[in-house]
């Protein structure tokens, strides 16, 4: 009976996206398509699981994960600070603010750039299972040693984006703020920083997945008693898959959210790029 209805779900999502996907384009249509398509997957989901009898253990159902999601409120909340606020967001200002002044020294001296950007792509393939304990022995338990992997996580790729953005200026642009007569710094303020915005935007997009994973595998390796990281390993030991997957669900909501964010200020300041028209 359950996989009929699943089956049956599947069947009606299909007919009903397939009809949205033909009508007029507009934000309740690009809204509703993957609404509609990750509404049939959970049901599919919860329908295959108690017809196959999977145990809790294996995989849980989505009504067992939003029962657990809304007793453990309390326990996701303190979760959620201490890993996105204090350690994913911290190394995400701390890393990004200093890649952008590096850049800046970088795209004066030669030298730099010769010397930086190939080892940032040497310290880039780094595995975080790597460093990330050694980040903790360096920096104690706490969320300093967290923001510290994230840091790490985030310098180097939004310093190749900020660095290639400074250099995206072309020569014509270059020779007229020479004929003003323009200094070094009147040529980065008034050309170079606005040129390199969509790059250091896009270089902002990627970071935020990369300093919220950063954050929740350092907790892997030693962590106070809370944080996301820390009580998924904690949990897997004791078989409560239903609140691991409550905190994967804090984790994937938290980084769509804080991707969502810095692409909507990327639309709105840097609007006037070719690749942001429409």
């Amino acid at each position: 009976m359950t996989l009929a209805v699943a089956g049956a779900a599947w069947l009606l999502a299909w007919w009903l996206n397939i009809r949205l996907a033909a009508g007029p384009k507009s934000a309740i249509t690009r809204f509703a398509v993957p609404a509609v398509f990750g509404v049939t997957i959970l049901i599919m989901w919860e329908c295959v699981v108690r017809a196959l009898n999977v145990p809790g253990v294996i995989l849980p159902p989505p009504s067992a994960i939003a029962l657990s999601f809304a007793h453990n409120t309390d326990i996701l909340w303190i979760d959620f600070v201490q890993t996105f606020v204090r350690g994913a967001l911290s190394g995400y200002a701390i890393g990004c603010g200093s890649a952008i002044l590096i850049a800046i020294l970088v795209d004066r001296s030669l030298f730099l750039r010769r010397g930086i950007l190939p080892l940032g792509n040497f310290v880039a393939a780094l595995p975080i299972v790597g460093t990330a304990p050694i980040f903790v022995m360096w920096f104690g338990f706490g969320w300093q040693s967290k923001a510290a992997v994230v840091v790490a996580m985030t310098f180097f790729p939004m310093l190749v984006n900020m660095v290639q953005g400074l250099a995206s200026s072309d020569a014509m642009q270059r020779d007229t703020m020479k004929t003003y007569n323009a200094t070094y710094w009147q040529t980065l303020i008034k050309l170079k920083l606005p040129v390199s915005m969509p790059f250091a935007l896009n270089g902002l997009k990627i970071c935020t997945t990369l300093a919220l994973i950063g954050a929740i595998v350092a907790e892997f390796f030693g962590s106070p008693i809370k944080g996301m990281g820390f009580r998924i390993s904690t949990e897997v030991g004791r078989l409560a898959l239903d609140l691991v997957w409550a905190e994967i669900l804090v984790a994937a909501v938290t980084g769509s959210l804080f991707y969502g964010v810095v692409t909507l200020v990327d639309n709105r300041v840097a609007f006037w790029h070719p690749s942001r028209r429409r």
